[in-house]
């Protein structure tokens, strides 16, 4: 069977993004997604969407990541207290940003999944929420259902099944809510196949280096930097 893998929600945590690539090496994924947010939060945004321009074949944008590009072009001259951001990622960076689409699909098993990040273009589907909450996660913009969708958004990873398929988060590689570790999703499946066959969803949690995530912060003149070392070093989020 393929492999695929997908992650999102990378925001500047470099030294998370580091050991996902170290298990990505053992892995070793035949394709990988990349579900938005590769910036925001974070100290090392320009190095995070840089491996993501590297190491994944297919990308969609989040709200950070538009967020961010929104910010931008209202703040050429850098007085907002997120230009940081910006600034860090110059232009190119930004343009290429501004360039992702906001949602895809792929076929796996005989499965149509949707893919999207979940804000802007959604709401953010949280694992607590009811299967009646989770059922519009199913159709996309173009009125198409599917039998599964693949989100980030959240931060916490997770593999639900209802009547109407399977809903699937892939947590956030650097900066999850409760466990601290890095978090992706591995599908193992056969890939644009209409035919029903075997399929396998995991979640990967891979340990990293909390306080060197830390350290590296305090390196940058990051906005509401505290909170996002708490963040880090607790996955409880304090603003």
């Amino acid at each position: 069977m393929t492999r695929i893998l997908f992650l999102a929600d990378l925001h500047g945590n470099m030294t998370a993004t580091l050991a996902l690539e170290k298990e990505m090496e053992k892995i070793k994924p035949d394709d990988v997604w990349f579900l938005g947010d590769c910036v925001g939060k974070g100290p090392e945004n320009d190095k995070t969407l840089d491996w993501v321009r590297e190491n994944c074949g297919h990308h969609i944008a989040g709200n950070w990541d538009e967020d961010i590009v929104k910010g931008a072009k209202k703040d050429p001259e850098f007085k907002d207290p997120f230009a940081f951001f910006w600034k860090q990622l110059g232009k190119k960076r930004l343009e290429w940003l501004a360039s992702l689409p906001f949602e895809d699909e792929i076929l796996i098993s005989g499965i149509s999944f949707r893919l999207f990040h979940g804000r802007h273009l959604d709401k953010n589907y949280h694992p607590y929420l009811s299967m009646d909450e989770m059922v519009p996660g199913f159709t996309d913009t173009k009125g198409k259902v599917h039998g599964g969708f693949i989100c980030g958004d959240c931060h916490m990873p997770y593999v639900r099944e209802m009547k109407q398929g399977y809903a699937l988060n892939t947590g956030s590689v650097g900066n999850s809510l409760g466990v601290t570790n890095c978090h992706a999703l591995l599908i193992e499946g056969e890939p644009g196949s209409s035919d029903p066959a075997p399929i396998s969803m995991n979640i990967l949690s891979i340990p990293y280096d909390n306080e060197l995530a830390a350290k590296v912060a305090d390196e940058y003149p990051l906005p509401y930097k505290e909170a996002y070392k708490n963040e880090v070093m607790t996955g409880v989020y304090s603003r």
